[in-house]
């Protein structure tokens, strides 16, 4: 599904709808809806979407055509997919480990409290 992704900084949204296999409107569109979506205009007005913004849109494609999620599922699975990123360079540990290890301090916090 995916397409290999030439080596440019920018790409034209014409490029960008034949990588990704969508129409321009789509594009368009999901630029109003996904607010990490923001591509660049140039001095004429075309849209330029960086290398970072076309994996986005590949990521998005994904989620709402593979995973069938809806808009707010897939910009939340985006929220979440940047904490694990940010989980994972502190420590190594996902969003999710760090969560049970909370959880577990947190039992053992009661049970301190209950001893006092």
């Amino acid at each position: 599904m995916e397409a290999e992704i030439p080596d440019k900084l920018f790409f034209k949204i014409g490029e960008v709808a034949r990588l990704t296999s969508l129409r321009p409107s789509v594009l368009r569109y999901w630029e109003t809806e996904f607010s990490e979506l923001h591509p660049q205009k140039s001095r004429t007005g075309q849209r330029l979407y960086s290398r970072k913004e076309v994996d986005l849109i590949l990521d998005i494609k994904r989620l709402l055509y593979l995973e069938k999620l809806t808009i707010r599922g897939a910009r939340r699975a985006l929220g979440v997919k940047g904490r694990n990123r940010i989980g994972e360079s502190s420590g190594g540990h996902t969003t999710n480990e760090i969560l049970e290890i909370i959880k577990e301090v947190k039992i053992d916090l009661i049970k301190i409290r209950d001893l006092l």
